[in-house]
This record gives structure tokens, C-alpha cells and sequence, in this order.
């Protein structure tokens, strides 16, 4: 049986409906678009935005650095956010 941290984590940011920003982490980013557009599953945040797309990913080799990864992506301010977007395109 695997480890829980041999898993590979991805940091993700969603665009919603309203074209804010909405970053997050997950192991499966397929699901975890499904689940936010779902609304049941998803963030609050996005449950009132949908629908939402992926629109940038990252790997990590581990949760803990992914949530490292997400919670400096969430203090850049949109306009730093919509650089990292052009900057990775």
C-alpha cells in the first residue's frame, strides 16, 4: 500500500463565471473541476461563480508542499495572479 505522501499533488487556479480567481489544491484535478461546477462538493467561494475552469496547474511531490504553493498563490494580488497565468502560457 502506497504512502499518503508518495501521491502527487497539484496546485491548481480555477476561472470562475465572474472571472475572479479561485486557487486551490487537489490530487485529481479533473474531479475536483467537476466537484466546484457540482456546487455540492466544491468551495463556497465557488458555489455562487460557477462555472469554473481550470486554467493553471503545478505539480508537488507532496501535500505539504502544495498547501505551501497555494497559500502563497492566494496572497498575490490578481493582477500578480493574471502574470502568473500569461508567464506559464
Amino acid at each position: 500500500m502506497k504512502n499518503k505522501e508518495s501521491k502527487q499533488w497539484f496546485v491548481y487556479i480555477l476561472r470562475c463565471a465572474d472571472n475572479s480567481l479561485y486557487p486551490g489544491i487537489t490530487t485529481d484535478i479533473s474531479r475536483r473541476e467537476k466537484e466546484h461546477n457540482d456546487g455540492k462538493l466544491g468551495a463556497q467561494y465557488t458555489r455562487t461563480r460557477q462555472a469554473v475552469f481550470v486554467v493553471y496547474q503545478e505539480t508537488h511531490n507532496s501535500r505539504s508542499e502544495a498547501t505551501k504553493r497555494e497559500i502563497a498563490i492566494k496572497k498575490l494580488t490578481k493582477n500578480n495572479k493574471e502574470k502568473l497565468l500569461r508567464d506559464e502560457s
